[in-house]
């Protein structure tokens, strides 16, 4: 294993510092040095909305093949990036431990979503967090005009403070790992907004046969409780055959069962427009996190989650 070990990161101020913090914890861990190497990829590089142009798997590209060529020999991503079939020749080697999963309402005033104005302008660039602000909205009587939005943090909270929206939401992960969660009106109950599946996670891959380096990184990050959770959310995404910017909330939590510790983990897919949501429920041992997330995947399809899957706003 190299004394200095390259680790590839999104250029983006979020992924750089997530990925500084990790550089950090394997320096000490390991006693050696960690070098960051930027990495472009194509989600940075386009303005499409990512439905559009592959969801947020086009952050996840550039850097496995950074690995897959020897340029990088770690990479960081953020989890629910990461789409939920396997890589050839990439090893997910630590998950550490997961930071709120909730996502964060900014607002000018600082006003919390049930305080919005009627007819208010709420930015987002996730599918997910769209339609459950509509189906929210719809619930309550109000009105939103949720628009698509892209772009780094200072771009998106920009458009708050210049008055161009009246809020938006992301993930309040992201606001900690740059210490400003704190411009934050409101993190949103899961049960106002569940997260995506594996929000508020990191993903730290190599290539797959570095036995050494991949010990090394797990000795140093992997969190089995945040590892079990995420991997529960990610088998019920993928069941439902969702990309990760699908119209998917789920989240999962470690719990003191009547038997030990259980994985109680809920999911709702939401139509578009938010005029239907599915959701359900499980609880289930801590030793199968894959197949607690593929038996609620089949609940939800038996009950037609397909159907609203497949629905899109024009």
């Amino acid at each position: 294993m190299r004394r200095v070990l390259r680790l590839g990161t999104r250029a983006s101020a979020l992924a750089t510092a997530q990925s500084a913090q990790v550089a950090q914890r394997l320096q000490v861990a390991t006693g050696r040095s960690v070098q960051l190497v930027t990495v472009t990829t194509a989600g940075d590089t386009s303005a499409e909305p990512l439905a559009r142009i592959g969801g947020s798997g086009v952050f996840v590209g550039a850097l496995r093949q950074a690995l897959l060529d020897d340029q990088v020999d770690l990479a960081v991503h953020s989890l629910k990036d990461l789409p939920t079939a396997p890589a050839d020749g990439i090893h997910l080697a630590a998950v550490p431990v997961r930071a709120d999963p909730r996502d964060a309402l900014v607002a000018g005033g600082a006003r919390r979503l049930d305080q919005l104005r009627s007819g208010a302008t709420v930015g987002t660039g996730s599918l997910r967090r769209a339609a459950q602000l509509r189906a929210w909205a719809r619930e309550h009587g109000r009105t939103l005009d949720v628009v698509d939005l892209r772009g780094n943090v200072d771009t998106r909270l920009r458009r708050v403070a210049d008055g161009s929206l009246d809020a938006v939401v992301l993930a309040g992960a992201g606001l900690g790992r740059l210490g400003r969660l704190a411009e934050a009106s409101e993190l949103l109950d899961p049960q106002v907004m569940l997260p995506a599946p594996g929000q508020g996670a990191l993903a730290v891959e190599t290539r797959a046969g570095s036995a050494e380096l991949i010990q090394a990184v797990a000795d140093a990050l992997d969190d089995p409780s945040t590892r079990a959770v995420v991997a529960a959310e990610r088998s019920l995404l993928a069941g439902l055959a969702a990309g990760c910017s699908a119209p998917v909330g789920a989240y999962a939590t470690v719990e003191v069962g009547m038997s030990g510790l259980e994985i109680h983990l809920r999911a709702v897919v939401v139509a578009t427009d938010g005029s239907r949501a599915l959701a359900a429920s499980i609880t289930g041992g801590t030793d199968a996190p894959d197949s607690l997330g593929r038996l609620l995947a089949d609940q939800l399809l038996e009950a037609g989650a397909d159907r609203l899957l497949g629905e899109r706003i024009a």
